[in-house]
């Protein structure tokens, strides 16, 4: 496996993965970064890049991400939420089948190792409060803005 840490607005994302794929991506409140990209996390670094200047909506490198068949359905799901919209976990469990499974698709959400890639983020509250996000609150409240369709103007 081959790890790199780039720069982003969030702080100091870490990639990680090999030629199967990338298999993790968190974010840190700081690190050292990375000076040369492993050639096998370069597209991944540099569609993340474009993602943080507004360039880029979707992602299409290769992923690999670890985990048990029902995260991988519910990741799966997640991957399917549009760029600039958002569900709740009872829409989620709703698409997988079974509503009583909030608490499992929330643990299996909160659990997803391709931070943005996977975005989990992008899953409210049915009420539409900002719920649990393991990169703090004001991070999803961030990338949340950063894919609204209409962002706000300053006046000043």
């Amino acid at each position: 496996m081959e790890t790199a840490f780039i720069k982003t607005p969030l702080g100091t994302a870490k990639i990680t993965g090999d030629d199967n794929g990338i298999a993790a991506i968190s974010i840190l409140e700081e690190g050292q970064i990375t000076k040369k990209i492993p050639k096998v996390l370069k597209e991944a670094s540099n569609q993340l890049q474009d993602y943080f200047n507004g360039k880029r909506s979707t992602f299409d490198f290769k992923l690999n991400p670890q985990g048990t068949e029902f995260q991988q359905k519910v990741w799966n799901a997640l991957l399917e939420i549009p760029f600039g919209k958002t569900v709740s976990y009872m829409d989620i469990t709703k698409k997988l089948g079974d509503v009583k499974a909030i608490r499992a698709v929330a643990s299996a959400n909160g659990k997803n190792p391709l931070w943005i890639v996977v975005p989990c983020h992008r899953v409210i509250g049915t009420d539409g409060s900002l719920t649990g996000y393991a990169g703090g609150l004001w991070r999803k409240k961030w990338l949340l803005e950063h894919e609204s369709p209409s962002q706000q103007q300053t006046l000043f």
